[in-house]
C-alpha cells in the first residue's frame, strides 16, 4: 500500500524526509536507481548543466525533437506553478497519479536508504520515462553536476552553458571550480558541447583529462546573423536561414547554437532533418525567461537570480525597451548576490519595489533595501503585506510606455502567475 494518496502529501513528506535539502553524492541515489530501473532499452540521455540557459537549451532541444516526431521526455527544476511541471511526457506534464505511483515503487525500492526531495524527482522521472518508452530523455542538472543525482545515468551527449558564480556555498567559490563540478557530467568518447563564449581553463582541462569529444562554440561550431535569419555552421554541416528563436534575447542564438551542435552530434543515434531544427528553433516554449504579457501596461517575467543572468536582462531591455520607465518588483533568495543584482540594474530602474515571499529562503525586503546606496534609497518601496500588494503599487502607477518588471527568483515569478494568470 503506497504510504501517502495525494502528490502534495508526498512533496511535503520527502522535504522532512532526509536531514539536509541538499546532499550531493551519487551513491544512496544510484543504489537506489539500480534497484529501480527496468531491463527497457536506454534512450537517448541529453544532460544539461551551466548555471544558466540550462532550462532555455532542454526546451529548444524538446521542441527540436518533438518535431521530428520523437517521443520525449524532459525533466526540469525547480518549477513555477505546479511541481508536474518538472516532468514533462509528449509535451504533457505527468499527472499526480502518474508521479504518486513513481514515488511509491521509490519508496519501496529505496529499504532503509534516506533520499532527498531533488533526489525523489529525478529517481520518478527516470522511473517514468522508462515506462513510457520514450526515445530520448532530456536531464537538467539541478545544481552543479558532478554529484547532482542526474549524473547516475551515462548521457549520450553533454551540453554545458555559460558558467558564473552562483551556489558557491556548495561548488566552490571561484569560476574555476564550479566549472571543474560542471564538468563531471562528461564521459569519455561523449560529445561534450560547450556554448560557453569564453570557457573557464578548468572546463576544457577536465573535458580533456575526461577523454570528452569536446565541441565548443567558436572552434566546433558557430553562428551568423543575416538580418531577419541566421546561420548555424558547423564542422561537417550547415543550416542556413534559420528563424529567430521563439524564445527572446540575443543569447538565445547562442544556446540554440549548443543545442544544434548536440543534436547533430547525435544524430548517428537519432537522426534529425533540417525541418525538424527550423521548427523547433521557431517554437520553443519556456515561462519566466524574458516572457511578456502585452497590454496597454506591460509586465516582463523573468527568473534571472544571479549577476550574469541580470546583466543578459539588462541587454535585452536595452534592445527591446530602450525608452521605457522600468519600475520593478523584486525579490531575491539569501543566499544570492543581491548588492551584485542591485548594482547591475541601478541605472535602468527608475522604482524598485520590494515584494515579501512566504519562503524563508527569501531574503526579507528590508535586508534588501539595505543594500542599496545612498544615492538610490529614494527609488526603493517597501514595507507591502504581500507580493500583490507591491505588484498593484508598481503596476498601477504605469503610464503609456512604461514597463513593470518582475525578477529576482522563480518564486517571486511564480506569485505573479499564481496571482494574476490572465496578466490582470
Amino acid at each position: 500500500m503506497a504510504r501517502f494518496e495525494t502528490l502534495q502529501a508526498w512533496l511535503n513528506w520527502q522535504e522532512q524526509l532526509h536531514p539536509k535539502s541538499i546532499d550531493l553524492g551519487l551513491a544512496r541515489v544510484a543504489g537506489v536507481y539500480a534497484r529501480l530501473r527496468s531491463d527497457r532499452p536506454a534512450p537517448l540521455t541529453v544532460t544539461v548543466a551551466g548555471t544558466n540557459g540550462k532550462g532555455s537549451c532542454v526546451a529548444f532541444l524538446e521542441a527540436i525533437y518533438r518535431a521530428q516526431g520523437y517521443k520525449v521526455g524532459a525533466y526540469t527544476s525547480p518549477h513555477i506553478l505546479r511541481y508536474n511541471e518538472r516532468i514533462r511526457i509528449a509535451g504533457r506534464s505527468a499527472g499526480d497519479a502518474e508521479i504518486c505511483d513513481a514515488f511509491a515503487r521509490i519508496d519501496a525500492a529505496r529499504g532503509e536508504t534516506s533520499l532527498s526531495y531533488f533526489e525523489f524527482g529525478t529517481l520518478a522521472a527516470l522511473d517514468l520515462f522508462a515506462r513510457a518508452d520514450v526515445d530520448v530523455q532530456l536531464l537538467e542538472v539541478g545544481l552543479g553536476g558532478r554529484l547532482d543525482a542526474v549524473n547516475i545515468v551515462d548521457p549520450d551527449a553533454t551540453l554545458v552553458t555559460t558558467i558564473a558564480l552562483d551556489h558557491v556555498d556548495w561548488l566552490g567559490n571561484t569560476v574555476e571550480a564550479i566549472a571543474r563540478e560542471k564538468a563531471g557530467i562528461f564521459r569519455p568518447g561523449v560529445p561534450a558541447v560547450i556554448g560557453d563564449q569564453q570557457p573557464p581553463a578548468s572546463l576544457l582541462a577536465t573535458a580533456a583529462d575526461i577523454g570528452a569529444v569536446t565541441l565548443r562554440i567558436g572552434a566546433a561550431y558557430r553562428y551568423r546573423k543575416r538580418g531577419e535569419v541566421w546561420d548555424w555552421l558547423g564542422e561537417s554541416a550547415e543550416l542556413l536561414g534559420l528563424p529567430v528563436p521563439a524564445l527572446q534575447g540575443e543569447h538565445q542564438y547562442r544556446n540554440a547554437s549548443a543545442v544544434i551542435a548536440a543534436v547533430q552530434a547525435s544524430n548517428g543515434r537519432l537522426p534529425v532533418g533540417a525541418e525538424a531544427i527550423r521548427r523547433g528553433v521557431a517554437e520553443a516554449r519556456l515561462n519566466g525567461r524574458f516572457q511578456l504579457i502585452d497590454g496597454s501596461h506591460p509586465v516582463l517575467l523573468d527568473v534571472g537570480h544571479n549577476p550574469q543572468a541580470v546583466g543578459t536582462l539588462l541587454e535585452y531591455l536595452s534592445e527591446s525597451f530602450p525608452n521605457a520607465k522600468i519600475r520593478a518588483v523584486f525579490a531575491m533568495m539569501k543566499d544570492k548576490d543581491i548588492a551584485g543584482v542591485i548594482r547591475i540594474m541601478a541605472d535602468r530602474v527608475a522604482e524598485w519595489h520590494l515584494a515579501p515571499l512566504a519562503n524563508p529562503r527569501a531574503a526579507p525586503p528590508e535586508t534588501i533595501a539595505a543594500l542599496f546606496p545612498p544615492e538610490l534609497r529614494d527609488r526603493v518601496r517597501d514595507g507591502y503585506p504581500d507580493f500583490s500588494a507591491a505588484y498593484r503599487a508598481a503596476s498601477g502607477q504605469a503610464g503609456p510606455g512604461e514597463l513593470t518588471l518582475i525578477f529576482g527568483s522563480f518564486f517571486l515569478v511564480s506569485e505573479y502567475l499564481s496571482n494574476f494568470p490572465r496578466g490582470a
